[in-house]
């Protein structure tokens, strides 16, 4: 994985870069579509910190919201049920008092 904030940005930068010139875009055509600065989608592009809004702007002016549903995978078990079901499982053992 990635070690920093950065690293992090970096590749996501990276990918988003992918994907615009997968769809032959220039900076400047996809950064009007996303209604955002060039500058600020190089630096989105680069690394260079952007806020979550920018990035899922940008994702839309591409079509590729549907990418940001790959981040996580849906639940399928909700976290409350499988505690419900351990709880209803085997009872605690508890130690047995010494008798003295």
């Amino acid at each position: 994985m990635w070690a920093t904030v950065e690293e992090l940005e970096a590749q996501l930068g990276s990918q988003v870069r992918a994907r615009r010139l997968a769809a032959n875009r220039t900076v400047e055509d996809l950064a009007h579509a996303a209604g955002i600065a060039a500058k600020t989608l190089q630096n989105l592009e680069l690394g260079r910190g952007s806020s979550l809004g920018t990035l899922v702007k940008v994702l839309r002016a591409l079509d590729a919201e549907a990418w940001l549903g790959t981040l996580t995978p849906p639940a399928t078990t909700s976290p409350v049920a499988i505690l419900a079901a351990a709880r209803r499982g085997a009872p605690r053992q508890r130690a047995s008092r010494s008798r003295a």
